[in-house]
């Protein structure tokens, strides 16, 4: 199986070949790397790379402009994952970065990313397609659902599987992390379905559907 190839983009040097090196010794082929978003969105349309991992704060304005420049990739390059790598949470930008689905897109805290092992998982999967959020995010979108929200029809434990279906991880790993068996993780999960009203489409396509209806109702 051929190596995820990425590019990616920091405007502070030494971050960026560190970066650099961890995936590279990873398995991660990165093709480019870029100091500014003008610099992203150029080598990510000259490479077409499967993932690009870029931080928010970039030049030439040094605000968001890493992250506009992903939206502007996700939205000319469909095909292309995106992470993003914030100092802060910005539950608004992840959504704006979505759109209508979360199908190759990552969002993680640098301060959060403590190990190596699960950040080049989180690369691979954005990569393949997946989605990565950091479970900070989930947890504040979960937080603040609104009143009339869909979200409040789920149990506590719903709730937990949910969080876990948003950050990524698969039936198997769900019942790995909450300690209990894959049954009872596909019996939460269909309820999931239900409840969230997402019809009878494949179950990955739903997985998908659930994640936009917690970023939605936040």
């Amino acid at each position: 199986m051929a190596a995820p190839r990425a590019v990616i983009a920091d405007d502070e040097l030494l971050l960026r070949q560190g970066l650099e090196r961890l995936l590279t010794d990873g398995g991660i082929d990165v093709v480019a790397s870029a100091a500014d978003a003008g610099d992203l969105i150029r080598k990510t349309r000259a490479h077409r790379p499967d993932v690009v991992i870029t931080d928010v704060r970039m030049p030439p304005e040094l605000t968001d402009d890493g992250l506009r420049a992903a939206i502007a990739i996700r939205r000319a390059l469909p095909g292309t994952g995106v992470l993003v790598l914030s100092q802060h949470l910005a539950e608004r930008y992840a959504l704006e970065l979505l759109g209508n689905d979360a199908q190759g897109v990552g969002y993680l805290l640098k301060e959060r990313v403590a190990d190596l092992d699960e950040f080049l998982e989180a690369v691979r999967t954005v990569a393949a397609g997946g989605t990565a959020l950091d479970p900070e995010v989930v947890a504040r979108m979960l937080g603040r659902r609104r009143p009339e929200s869909p979200l409040e029809r789920l149990t506590p434990r719903e709730r937990d599987v949910l969080a876990l279906m948003v950050e990524g991880l698969s039936n198997h790993g769900i019942a790995e992390r909450l300690h209990v068996g894959a049954p009872a993780v596909e019996k939460h999960v269909t309820s999931i379905f239900e409840k969230l009203e997402l019809g009878h489409d494949r179950a990955d396509h739903r997985r998908v559907l659930a994640v936009l209806k917690v970023l939605r109702a936040s």
